[in-house]
């Protein structure tokens, strides 16, 4: 895969430049997604206490001794999965009319995540079941994505993801898809977001905050820098602006993760392994956006790129579901209940794909499209 190096009188005007080309699809991120989302699994599986311990029975340390130590790390797949949703809606989203941006991507969210809180809420109201489910009225706020804002319970453990990823897509609609995407508007976008998310983190206003989510903004623009350096590896703003958002970036997260003065958290990690980790993601996505990976041409990729969402969304609560069953309820050991887990949730999310994304995201989308 070639790297799009022409400049167009569009571009150096602002006008909207045209589409990005018609490439083979990058199925090495479809596996850097899959691989993001086992991250975050292992994780909550285990990496950290709270309800987890419940379904274990005893901690996640004692559970898994040496491995823990490792699966603390996992909860940085959140900030690689950021790094690629940049990547992914500046690609989507360039050449792309407003309304057809929002219903590519109302249609990619809703139907998996509609159905993972009916059956999450369904599962929890079971007798068998110890978890305590949601009153309808909370579960009903929760189908409408929009529980964080308004101090809802969340059905989803994981959504609040989805919250930062919902801003991310309006504050790119907004000031980049609606005018029409150019480089110089996509660089604009990140040199503006970035100071502003600065300057939001200082305020301390949280109407800011909500807006410019200072503490993952980096990695979102990351990611769409990281687009630029795909559509040409000698942009030098392009790197510019993946270089700046590293630095950002890391730095939030070992504000936020560097917990070792702290007896009672969850996991103990140190700075330089936070570091590593978000460098990594970088370094992953970046790979892929130079082609070194086009070789990597498998269609199993698309398969796991498939399962990933849906994967994400149902594997935290129910996992606690089915560790506690196998566990507790038949007595496995740590290292097999955690593989059937994983196994089980990966089967669940091929079912909601294959029986709910397949038929209802093109049916949404056609259905969104339409409207005038």
């Amino acid at each position: 895969m070639t790297s799009v190096t022409v400049r167009t009188v569009a571009d150096a005007t602002g006008r909207p430049g045209p589409p990005a080309p018609r490439v083979p699809r990058l199925r090495a991120l479809d596996g850097l997604r899959l691989v993001a989302a086992l991250m975050v699994a292992a994780y909550h599986y285990g990496g950290r206490g709270g309800e987890v311990t419940g379904a274990w029975g005893s901690s996640a340390g004692r559970q898994f001794p040496t491995l823990h130590t490792y699966f603390a790390y996992g909860c940085l797949g959140v900030q690689v999965f950021f790094v690629i949703s940049g990547f992914v809606i500046c690609m989507s989203g360039w050449g792309r009319p407003l309304k057809s941006f929002f219903a590519s991507r109302a249609a990619r969210l809703l139907p998996a995540y509609w159905a993972a809180v009916l059956i999450v809420t369904a599962v929890f109201a079971l007798p068998a079941v110890t978890y305590q489910a949601l009153s309808p009225s909370d579960t009903l706020v929760n189908l409408t994505m929009l529980q964080q804002p308004l101090g809802v319970d969340r059905v989803l453990g994981v959504c609040w993801t989805l919250w930062a990823e919902i801003r991310f897509y309006a504050l790119f609609a907004l000031c980049v898809v609606l005018p029409g995407a150019s480089r110089r508007r996509v660089i604009l976008f990140c040199a503006g977001w970035t100071p502003a998310a600065a300057i939001a983190q200082g305020a301390h206003m949280p109407l800011l905050d909500i807006v410019l989510m200072p503490e993952y903004a980096p990695f979102f623009v990351g990611g769409v820098g990281l687009y630029l350096v795909h559509r040409d590896r000698r942009d030098v703003y392009a790197w510019g602006i993946v270089a700046v958002s590293f630095a950002i970036g890391q730095h939030h997260a070992v504000r936020s993760l560097w917990n070792a003065a702290d007896p009672n958290a969850f996991a103990h990690r140190s700075s330089f392994g936070i570091v590593l980790v978000v460098a990594l993601g970088f370094v992953a996505v970046a790979v892929i956006a130079l082609g070194a990976l086009d070789w990597a041409d498998w269609r199993w990729l698309t398969v796991a790129g498939a399962l990933t969402y849906p994967f994400y969304l149902v594997h935290e609560h129910l996992g606690w579901v089915v560790i506690r069953g196998l566990h507790r309820g038949l007595g496995l050991p740590s290292a097999a209940t955690f593989a059937l887990t994983l196994a089980s949730m990966l089967l669940l999310a091929w079912l909601l794909n294959r029986c709910v994304e397949k038929p209802l995201t093109p049916r949404l989308r056609t259905a969104l499209s339409r409207v005038r």
